[in-house]
């Protein structure tokens, strides 16, 4: 079986918490079987681990030594064999993953141990032992293995009562529901040799490795995350997955019956991630540069750190709660942007720590394996550093500090991300030229079309022509000789990069004047203003 993830990205550890992680130089079935069961029972609800066996590790660093030890070839389906035996000692019964990967011309065993939806589990001492020997829960405490007792142990039988609910299989979601190539983009992006096997293995038998399934054989369901992953309508199962964006020029406070919406964003959670860092990049995320008259030097800031904006609405996604029917909704003021999701923070973080902002360790997480997901693609680091990040960012810009707030029942957590206070009322301009956009679309295109590139971001490319409302005619004209143009047949045709030109067109289709009909693949166009 291929791993859903790449194997140098364990060796190195990468994209995985080092926690997650064990090294052994070879075959120890008694130890390995301890941190097996310690990763299955995930205590601390970080999603499971992997065991990469024939590797040995360097003592300070604990980063794998290169060439690794690896595994004879002629033992290695001695083992596989013998697992199998060592997984019926696991109480409740428990299957880890296993892949053999080739490293440096050798053969390494990789256990790949996801969190176990029967926990908590126990093993025998020693696994290799044919007599009964005493069994023990095993949670991992660092990077080590070590027996469950007292108030611990305690805790842990608790968690049969807790699956995280991106974990839960959900009869609703069918195999057609799931898009190949949103599955073969992320597996693509995290160097997955499964991308590979889509091509020549049945779709069920992939979800299958990637540990989307759960059930017994005769009532197989897939998992919420596979709905929110790979999905490309998510809000079929749960209602209003999506991001609202709103304008109050004047403040909320101020004039609560001047405001402007901004687009809805929807798709699976990393694209409405993505689309709306985009749109917000565009929008709101402006470079000024001040010469002071008492210095030679120049004083650059931004309107937004972006990494601060990327922090924040990649967790407004990830601990959303997917059973309340709210969207993430972001109001943007003149005095900053403030993103609300539904589901507040745990009940594990005290009240002082929310109004502190700085660092908010959660002992248990609504959606585990989405956030792994979102980890393994740069999207997020986990490790609670989420609010410090955005604050960091925040002072190194020069913008004031970021604020958070919940109510008492935790239903709700809202994080507002101030504007530098340099920048004067962007909003008011923002939401004028968008508005009488809108407007004009009704009226005169060509109008429309010439303000579509104004906003389009600072890092377009340079090739893309001086005439920028130009190009934005020539794309609708290209569109409508030919609705079936892909961007890349566009880019040519005006000579400019691809990237500029699906700039402009998500910003045609944010404003009405487009539309895209079907699928990426197999759709075409519509020119609609």
């Amino acid at each position: 079986m291929a791993l859903a993830i790449n194997i140098n990205d364990l060796l190195y550890k990468q994209k995985i918490e080092s926690n997650r992680i064990e090294f052994k130089k070879g075959w120890n079935p008694a130890s390995i079987y301890h941190s097996v069961c310690a990763f299955a029972n995930d205590f601390n609800d970080l999603g499971g681990g992997y065991i990469v066996v024939g590797v040995d590790t360097d003592e300070e660093t604990g980063i794998a030594i290169r060439p690794v030890e690896g595994i004879p070839t002629e033992n290695m389906d001695g083992i596989l064999q013998e697992m199998v035996g060592y997984n019926n000692k696991i109480s409740p019964y428990y299957m880890p993953r296993t892949s053999v990967e080739e490293v440096d011309g050798k053969s390494v065993l990789v256990i790949w141990c996801p969190a176990g939806i029967n926990r908590p589990y126990s093993v025998p001492e020693n696994v290799t032992t044919k007599n009964n020997t005493k069994e023990h829960f095993y949670i991992r405490s660092g990077t080590s293995s070590i027996i469950a007792k007292g108030e611990v142990l305690d805790e842990l039988r608790e968690l049969a009562c807790r699956i995280p609910f991106d974990e839960r299989g959900n009869p609703d979601v069918k195999i057609e529901d799931i898009s190949t190539l949103l599955l073969r983009e992320y597996l693509v992006k995290v160097g997955s040799k499964l991308a590979n096997e889509l091509y020549t293995k049945p779709l069920d038998d992939i979800l299958e490795q990637m540990d989307l399934y759960v059930g017994p054989k005769e009532n197989r369901m897939l998992r919420n995350v596979a709905a929110m992953m790979f999905c490309e309508d998510p809000s079929k199962f749960f209602k209003r997955t999506q991001v609202e964006v709103v304008y109050f020029p004047e403040g909320r406070l101020n004039n609560p019956n001047n405001l402007y919406e901004g687009p809805v964003i929807k798709g699976s959670i990393t694209q409405i991630i993505d689309r709306t860092l985009e749109y917000l990049n565009r929008m709101l995320v402006m470079q000024t540069v001040i010469k002071p008259k008492d210095s030679s030097r120049s004083q650059k800031f931004f309107t937004y750190p972006y990494q601060a904006l990327e922090e924040s609405v990649t967790n407004s996604l990830y601990h959303r709660d997917y059973r309340e029917w709210e969207p993430v909704v972001i109001t943007v003021e003149p005095q900053g942007i403030t993103i609300q999701n539904v589901g507040g923070p745990d009940r594990s973080i005290s009240a002082t720590d929310i109004s502190k902002c700085e660092i908010l360790v959660s002992k248990r997480y609504r959606n585990r394996r989405l956030g792994e997901y979102l980890k393994e693609l740069d999207l997020t680091e986990g490790r609670s550093t989420g609010i410090p990040t955005i604050q960091n960012v925040l002072e190194n810009n020069g913008s004031p500090r970021a604020t958070v707030v919940t109510d008492e029942d935790r239903t709700f957590f809202r994080i507002t991300i101030p504007c530098h206070e340099a920048a004067g009322n962007i909003i008011a301009d923002i939401a004028h030229k968008d508005g009488s956009l809108k407007a004009s679309k009704r009226g005169s295109l060509k109008t429309a079309l010439q303000s579509a590139p104004e906003s389009a971001p600072e890092s377009a490319p340079e090739s893309a022509p001086e005439s920028a409302p130009e190009s934005a005619l020539q794309i609708v004209n290209e569109i409508r000789n030919n609705p079936n143009i892909t961007f890349s047949e566009i880019a040519e045709k005006i000579g400019v990069s691809r990237r500029w030109i699906a700039t402009n067109i998500k910003y045609l289709q944010d404003t009405g004047v487009v539309k895209r009909v079907g699928p990426n693949k197999g759709g075409h166009w519509e020119i609609i203003g």
